[in-house]
């Protein structure tokens, strides 16, 4: 998730945290938008916008992301993200995940397919090196009872949103965020205002990546991301609506600019 992907790893890495959130649970099909907007040091470097549907028990999250003005001086990226799958007692089941997007002339795919939790396939287009001798390699172990990328952080009303250990898996990389309490804070924007939940994010790699990476290594020793949680009233499900995360070169904000409005 690293190298020639690092613009559209760290959009693609703070979204999901904050992209899937808005997921109604109603006897009638439900569509709702929202919007998203990503800073750095200050400056807007990309906008997502996103739908979600939900018709009984199957939902669909779709929507595309793309970085501002700002940042295309330097490299315009354009993405497309989809996921569909089943709402369960407590936790959104992906079937089908979907990621495409292009980075100048490069061209990226990633699709995953599910089976109650567990990866049934996972293809990279183009597919991804992986002959560095620090790799640390998948095991089949790594890819059973994992959330993908996008769903994988929405909570129904009545469980805990943290503490809570999250498997991720991005289609190369399996990771864990563990999320621990911090606390509540108010949080306004176009249709909610209320409090949201706080939590610390502690990143651990599991598998799929360089023992060597820098990237990796600094964000295995982060200490101060953070990562807000708002009830979405009509759904009964706490969803994110603000993430923070220092980089090297400034922090990262993630604001929901539109949530269930």
């Amino acid at each position: 998730m690293y190298g020639s992907r690092s613009v559209f790893s760290v959009m693609t890495m703070v979204f999901s945290l904050v992209l899937s959130g808005q997921t109604p649970v109603s006897a009638e099909p439900v569509k709702v938008h929202t919007d998203y907007s990503v800073s750095l040091v200050g400056f807007p470097v990309a906008y997502a916008n996103f739908v979600t549907q939900v018709d009984g028990d199957a939902y669909k999250i779709s929507g595309a992301m793309k970085t501002s003005a700002f940042t295309d001086i330097v490299s315009k990226v354009r993405g497309n993200a989809s996921v569909s799958g089943t709402l369960s007692a407590d936790r959104l089941l992906a079937d089908t995940f979907l990621v495409t997007y292009s980075s100048g002339k490069d061209a990226h795919r990633t699709e995953i397919t599910f089976s109650n939790g567990n990866v049934k396939s996972a293809t990279n287009t183009p597919k991804r090196k992986q002959t560095s001798k620090d790799w640390v390699p998948l095991s089949a172990a790594d890819m059973r009872t994992v959330l993908d990328p996008l769903s994988g952080m929405v909570f129904p009303a009545g469980s805990k949103v943290c503490p809570r250990s999250l498997p991720i898996f991005d289609g190369q990389s399996r990771v864990t965020l563990h999320l621990s309490p911090i606390g509540v804070r108010p949080y306004r924007t176009k249709g909610f205002v209320g409090d949201a939940v706080v939590c610390s994010i502690r990143f651990e790699p599991k598998s799929g990546y360089r023992k060597g990476s820098s990237g990796i290594q600094y964000l295995r020793k982060l200490k101060s991301m953070e990562i807000w949680f708002a009830k979405h009233e009509s759904g009964g499900f706490y969803a994110p609506v603000y993430a923070k995360v220092p980089t090297k070169i400034g922090q990262v904000i993630v604001a929901a600019t539109r949530f269930g409005g």
